[in-house]
């Protein structure tokens, strides 16, 4: 309706004063397209809503306190490191064991952090994240290759599940430094938001999330 009503005006608007000269009809007349396709895109995007949200909604940020670095959520279950966890999707079969090899697939957000993502799981990435298939992320339990809170939420799992996690700077990356133990994001991108928010020290609530889906364990040889 908008668009109908805006074309009508500038088409009477170049009619009328067509007879003033030719010339000024023809510059007028070549304002025609630009003016219709911008006024068109305009009121495609108020119809599509293409002007989305900047930071991912996850149901984990909402009534976050970004005053506080450490908040309960009542639906998660806390354990006596701090880690809160609650199970997405629970999988089937045997569950993990030292020295076994586990193949999984993970998202990561700053949730202390406006809910930015630096890691998509299964799933096309955004922007500067996009990308194809990855290699999935494996790691042996109890070897110390990642940090304390990924390693103890594979306790229980079974493959085929996924859990999503709450991460206390305490039992996340070690000296802030994402290079140190996995998992480290897969993109540029992911690790340059995940080091920001790691490195800016008493300014941001390093508080991250994470979704874990367990594709498989790889037993002992």
């Amino acid at each position: 309706m908008l668009y109908l009503k805006c074309y009508r005006y500038w088409f009477n608007l170049f009619v009328h004063d067509s007879c003033t000269g030719g010339m000024v009809e023809r510059r007028r007349l070549l304002l025609i397209p630009a003016i219709t396709i911008t006024i068109g895109s305009f009121q495609y995007s108020l119809e599509n809503g293409t002007a989305k949200a900047e930071f991912t909604d996850m149901p984990a940020l909402r009534g976050k306190d970004y005053g506080k670095t450490k908040m309960s959520y009542p639906d998660y279950t806390e354990t006596e490191s701090g880690l809160q966890y609650k199970d997405l999707r629970v999988g089937s079969g045997p569950s993990p064991k030292k020295g076994e090899t586990v193949v999984v697939d993970w998202d990561g957000y700053t949730i202390g952090y406006y809910g930015r993502i630096f890691e998509a799981r299964n799933k096309t990435k955004g922007g500067s994240f996009e990308g194809g298939d990855k290699e999935f992320f494996k790691f042996k339990i109890g070897s110390g290759q990642v940090i304390p809170a990924f390693e103890e939420a594979m306790i229980g799992m079974c493959p085929g599940g996924v859990r999503r996690i709450i991460v206390a700077p305490d039992i996340g990356y070690p000296d802030n430094d994402l290079n140190k133990l996995g998992p480290k994001p897969t993109t540029f991108s992911g690790q340059r938001a995940l080091d920001f928010v790691l490195r800016n020290q008493g300014l941001i609530d390093k508080t991250l999330l994470f979704d874990i889906e367990l594709i498989r364990i790889i037993p002992t040889q």
